[in-house]
């Protein structure tokens, strides 16, 4: 055979008889598991198998990732013809078999990261040997996107890590570093270097001429023992349990790899190899599948590389930051900005309290040194990029300043105007405010076109999502230069418009009053928090709301000018006050819906039955559990129609990161779809007929309902001013409310509608 160079690999066959092929697919930024390669590498494959000089191939990676994962092309595309996918994967299945049984040793030496079909690609070859690199990540994430494994990940893994531990990478989508992955037998060895890498893998080729994989092995035994076994049987059942009370039937893709391990291990591989590419199939064509892989893969995908921000500016890049307030989340905000190699300069009124919030990334960096991932030496360098200080001038040269002080006004107006004084005009100013508007804050500021929100979530080290906020005056290059940084720290932005709580903390807001207002009604909280959780919410209303803190919520409502006209809002305020006069606040302080014993577990605070008395007719367990997330799912779509959300997978991504909103739906408007959009403004309407106005259904929402689309077919409407000229009374104070005009059905002015023309015109 001769050597070959293309767009796809390189291979090359050495003196000593032995191939490598080195994976380098140039037209795309990484290695891709794609239909494209996997033909290509298989034709390779035949032919190095039928030629009988060549003792064994080596296959390898030419980038810094060996292959880490699909094709986000053919990703999109899956479950658009079924017959025809389960073709394609029934003779990769078969081509891959060849590879195996040809007695021709292969050999993978996995030089970066190998996930999902990159490692099932390894799981192909007959040996396995890993870059002793603790950079590199080896796993099948695929169930985190709602598929399994299609690639023979599925039948293959507990052949080799046995069943139960096969499971944790399987059903949990686990991903481990090198030593790990050798520690668990789902690769053979490790080299330290390059070079060891392909030395051990020639050295294996020369002494296994033969080799057969453990599947076909009839003298391996499946550690822990086989399917069969009392050990097995009892994995099989416990993990049948496990799922069902995890998931509540949520998800589908963890309940078919639990079907695909019972019926591919008590078959020939071949056979089981088969029952896998059928439910891989069968699980594309499902709705939770395109919506996880819609927002959990694509979505967000996308988003990391910073789709949001405008085009047309240049990169912006931060390398000072200032951070003012060293609390939760300043300290927060320090650590991953630091560790992303950023200078930080972190301010509080007192130098004692800036390196209390820098002792937080030295608790962090202290944790990872005593699981292996870090060293003292990595620790005390990024230490060192931490300047804590009470001077106001420290912030002078900073790229960027990001504001996380307490939620007051007045605060933020003195730091503001103290920190521009130091700051140079062109760099930009964030405010890490979670619902006072950025347009009011704004106002403090002399330069509003560089002043931006910059929302994180608690802890910051941990959530991915960044809500970046756009005030009025907010400048492309301030919303570039927010997206850039967001990206930098390895954090998922969204860009929102401005509004009130913006979307996450507004729409987070109607779960817990939602709850609240159910367990006034006589819903039992028990009921309330199981029926949330059994919906896929991640902690019921009641308990989140202690998390947050009550005193937080009553803050928040005391600040919200709606309080005084809005009897909703005065109802949850209501319920707040009054658990707060009874000293419960928080599970920070012990005691709020639930009690927090020390050294037990939470437990419902009994008090409550006391306060609210069971009503029989409001225990309907459908209508309790429609409540929780049509609430949620409608003032998102409020969000969407208001202008505060550009488009649906911000929506999406903002709710599934922000507040742990199901994934299996898509997220907050994709859930929409999954009620069906008739049924959902159907079951709205009659929730506003018995509960109230905050069901009312937005009038483009309902004529989506009544063209039979979807919600991710919204469009922004533009008005015109005769359609303006049309408009009711009370349609006409709304929109004029949402400007900004003030005006009332009982007292229109007369100029309200002049009002409304001319600030559309401008």
């Amino acid at each position: 055979m001769q050597n070959i160079k293309n767009d796809l690999f390189e291979f090359m066959l050495g003196s000593d008889d032995i191939a490598i092929m080195t994976i380098n697919q140039v037209n795309n930024p990484t290695n891709l598991f794609s239909t494209e390669f996997i033909e290509a590498y298989l034709e390779l494959a035949h032919q190095v198998i039928k030629n009988e000089d060549i003792k064994g191939m080596i296959v390898t990676s030419g980038r810094s990732m060996f292959m880490p994962g699909a094709d986000l092309r053919e990703l999109n595309k899956m479950g658009t013809n079924p017959a025809e996918q389960l073709e394609v994967l029934l003779k990769m299945h078969q081509n891959f078999r060849a590879i195996e049984t040809s007695g021709k040793p292969f050999v993978a030496a996995i030089n970066g990261t190998a996930m999902g079909g990159g490692l099932e690609l390894c799981l192909a070859c007959h040996h396995r040997i890993v870059l002793n690199n603790p950079k590199i990540k080896l796993g099948l994430p695929e169930s985190k996107v709602g598929l399994l494994p299609g690639g023979g990940g599925v039948v293959k893994t507990p052949y080799l890590l046995g069943m139960q531990n096969a499971m944790m990478y399987l059903l949990q989508g686990k991903e481990v570093r090198p030593q790990q992955a050798v520690k668990d037998g789902l690769v053979n060895e490790l080299a330290d270097s390059p070079e060891e890498l392909i030395a051990k893998a020639k050295e294996w080729i020369l002494n296994n001429p033969k080799p057969v994989q453990p599947w076909d092995n009839k003298k391996h035994k499946m550690p822990g023992g086989s399917f069969w076994s009392p050990s097995g049987a009892q994995t099989m059942i416990g993990a049948a349990g496990n799922v069902s009370k995890m998931t509540h039937g949520n998800y589908p893709a963890q309940n078919y790899i639990l079907k695909v391990l019972h019926d591919g291990l008590q078959v020939p591989i071949d056979r089981a190899l088969e029952i896998e590419a059928r439910y891989f199939t069968k699980l594309t064509t499902l709705k939770e599948t395109k919506n996880m892989i819609r927002t959990g893969f694509l979505g967000m995908q996308a988003a990391k590389k910073g789709k949001a921000r405008p085009k047309s500016e240049p990169k912006y890049e931060v390398k000072k930051l200032g951070v003012l307030g060293a609390g939760m989340m300043g300290a927060g905000i320090a650590y991953v900005s630091a560790k992303a190699g950023m200078e930080v300069v972190l301010k509080d009124i007192s130098v004692a309290n800036a390196e209390k919030g820098k002792a937080y990334s030295t608790m962090l960096l202290d944790k990872r040194i005593a699981k292996g991932r870090s060293t003292e030496e990595k620790k005390q360098a990024l230490l060192s990029k931490i300047t804590a200080t009470d001077d106001p001038n420290a912030m002078a040269g900073c790229d960027l300043v990001i504001e996380a002080v307490f939620e007051d006004p007045k605060l933020k107006d003195t730091v503001t105007k103290q920190t521009e004084a130091v700051l140079d005009a062109d760099k930009i100013y964030a405010s890490n405010t979670s619902t006072i508007p950025i347009t009011l804050l704004a106002k403090s500021s002399e330069r509003p076109e560089n002043f931006i929100g910059i929302h994180f979530f608690s802890p910051v080290d941990k959530m991915p999502l960044v809500e970046i906020i756009v005030g009025k005056k907010s400048s492309p290059k301030s919303i570039a230069a927010a997206v850039d940084y967001t990206v930098a720290i390895g954090k998922i932005p969204i860009v929102v418009n401005d509004s009130r709580g913006f979307f996450t903390s507004r729409c987070f807001g109607t779960f817990v009053n939602e709850g609240m207002y159910l367990l006034e009604e006589g819903v039992p909280a028990a009921m309330i928090e199981n029926i949330a959780k059994k919906k896929g919410m991640p902690v019921g209303p009641l308990a989140v709301h202690d998390e947050v803190t009550l005193t937080l919520s009553k803050h928040v409502m005391e600040s919200d000018p709606r309080l005084e006209i809005n009897e909703d809002l005065k109802r949850a305020y209501k319920i707040v006050t009054r658990l707060i006069d009874k000293g419960r606040t928080s599970k920070k302080d012990g005691a709020g819906f639930y009690d927090y014993p020390k050294g037990a577990k939470k437990r419902l605070w009994k008090g409550l039955a006391e306060m609210y008395n069971p009503n029989l007719e409001a225990l309907d367990e459908a209508t309790i559990g429609n409540r929780l997330m049509h609430r949620q799912a409608l003032e998102s779509y409020r969000c969407l129609d208001e202008g505060v959300l550009n488009a649906v997978i911000d929506g999406d991504i903002g709710s599934v990161l922000g507040w742990g909103f199901p994934i299996y739906t898509g997220g907050s408007l994709s859930y929409i779809d999954f009620i069906g959009v008739a049924q959902f403004v159907a079951d709205c309407d009659a929730f506003k007929e018995k509960f109230g106005e905050r069901w009312t259904v937005p009038a483009s929402l309902r004529a989506l309902a009544a063209a039979g689309t979807s919600v991710h077919h919204f469009k922004k409407q533009t008005l015109t001013a005769a359609e303006i000229k049309k408009m009711k009374e009370v349609d006409l104070v709304a929109l004029a409310n949402k400007m900004g005009i003030s005006a009332s059905v009982d007292d229109l002015k007369a100029d309200t509608l002049k009002k409304v023309l001319a600030k559309l015109e401008a």
